[in-house]
């Protein structure tokens, strides 16, 4: 699991602390050694809400034994670049069907452009660009514009960009929204707005859930990095 450099791999005890971790972790942690990770939780591992957001999942997982599939996240990266990936956890059980840790898995997405097949879907990726921030879009709309049925239309989707038409959606709104973030005379409400959510609080629970930060915790830390 060293040598992938786009994949997040770990297992953790009974009680969420990592008892094995990879490389891609440790870089993504900013800890000088795999070692300064084991023993800790998410929470004492990476501070503030994208913690207690990945506490809350391990306890979905070690408590209550469920499997969580291809859950859509982002990240920023140091320079606040946002980096899309899928995440997977898995219980592990012992003879007599305890829960004694987990095993999680968290895959970078490519770009959908290096894809072979990207050609057959780049004119329905261009209609939700166009669309998205109307309410009313829907996968059917979009299969009609480029003349495929839904279901050819979704098993492109997932081959190509690794996501659901509705994961889809959501990553082209919020990569909009970190764009227009980057713009200091736009205000919060406005940035929702643009992006297809009529209430504030909406855009910025939501925001808060993806990326494990508030839409303003994002702009300070663009002006503490000089970029805003």
């Amino acid at each position: 699991m060293d040598t992938q450099p786009d994949l997040i791999f770990y297992v953790k005890d009974a009680q969420g602390r990592y008892v094995v971790v990879n490389e891609a972790l440790r870089r993504r942690s900013g800890r000088a050694m795999k070692s300064d990770l084991l023993g800790r939780t998410a929470a004492e591992v990476f501070t503030g809400e994208v913690g207690e957001r990945t506490l809350l999942q391990d306890e979905q997982t070690l408590h209550l034994g469920q499997e969580l599939h291809d859950v859509l996240e982002f990240y920023f990266t140091a320079q606040g670049t946002p980096v899309w990936c899928l995440t997977d956890k898995l219980p592990l059980l012992g003879s007599a069907g305890e829960v004694l840790g987990l095993v999680g898995l968290s895959r970078d997405l490519p770009p959908a452009s290096q894809h072979a097949e990207f050609p057959r879907v780049a004119s329905a990726l261009a209609y939700i660009h166009a669309h998205f921030a109307e309410g009313t879009l829907r996968l059917r709309d979009v299969a009609a514009h480029v003349g495929l049925s839904v279901d050819t239309l979704e098993r492109l989707f997932r081959r190509v960009t690794h996501l659901t038409p509705k994961q889809l959606l959501l990553r082209v709104r919020f990569d909009h929204a970190v764009r227009l973030l980057r713009r200091p005379e736009l205000s919060v409400s406005e940035v929702a707005h643009a992006c297809g959510y009529s209430d504030h609080s909406a855009f910025t629970r939501k925001f808060r859930r993806m990326a494990g930060i508030s839409p303003q915790a994002y702009r300070r830390r663009l002006r503490e990095l000089g970029q805003l």
